[in-house]
């Protein structure tokens, strides 16, 4: 696989309702990055497996893989919990991975020219994805706070379901997440830990902006 030169690269690995998606697109618009969030693709196919059981199988989802287009990961259907339940299990096959893998590669190491590199979150972006990314970012809060995250995302959206029914939901995908053989969520130690518990999304972003302009100046990229 070709590799565009000189881009910025940056790693965000994090558990469930951290914050890191939107601490992705902030840093992403502020640094022209292609924001990525890599979980999306599992939520995509796991949307595939509810909305089309009889055709879900590996030459199916090969198909839409291939054809798969960043637009097609903002789609709301993807929040919700059912979705979220059925990727972190989807995520501990190893055929879908290697699939997943291919197409999150692809766009870190050769985002569209228009970007001057790619920012990447998810469960294994920091040690499987990009090992050699210019800044790498371990992003968490205790269980109770992403807990409560989440559900005031879903009831936004209207969604009929209660504080335990989500809480219940995220010990679960941590499990999943976290003991799963392939390609497990853990903080490697190249990756800097943000705690979001205390602080909010402005403060989050200010703190991580202050970590990649110091090296960026030191650099020379600033």
């Amino acid at each position: 696989m070709k590799k565009r030169k000189n881009i910025i690269k940056i790693a965000i690995d994090s558990p469930a309702a951290s914050g890191a998606g939107t601490l992705s697109k902030a840093i992403s618009k502020q640094y022209n990055l292609l924001a990525l969030d890599t979980g999306k693709a599992y939520r995509l196919i796991a949307l595939y497996k509810i909305k089309f059981p009889k055709k879900f199988n590996l030459n199916f989802l090969k198909k839409k893989i291939n054809k798969l287009n960043i637009k097609d990961l903002n789609k709301k259907e993807l929040l919700s919990d059912e979705v979220g339940m059925i990727a972190s299990v989807i995520a501990k096959k190893k055929s879908i991975r290697n699939l997943v893998h291919n197409f999150q590669k692809n766009l870190a190491y050769n985002p569209p020219k228009k970007y001057s590199g790619s920012c990447l979150d998810g469960r294994d972006i920091t040690y499987n994805i990009l090992p050699d990314a210019d800044f790498k970012f371990f992003i968490t809060a205790n269980l109770k706070t992403r807990a409560l995250r989440r559900y005031k995302e879903l009831k936004k959206l209207n969604k009929n379901i209660t504080y335990k029914e989500v809480l219940k939901s995220i010990k679960i995908r941590d499990k999943n997440d976290f003991e799963r053989k392939i390609s497990p969520l853990k903080k490697t130690k190249d990756s800097l830990l943000i705690n979001t518990t205390n602080l909010n999304k402005r403060a989050c972003f200010l703190k991580i902006k202050k970590i990649i302009d110091r090296k960026l100046k030191i650099n020379g990229n600033l």
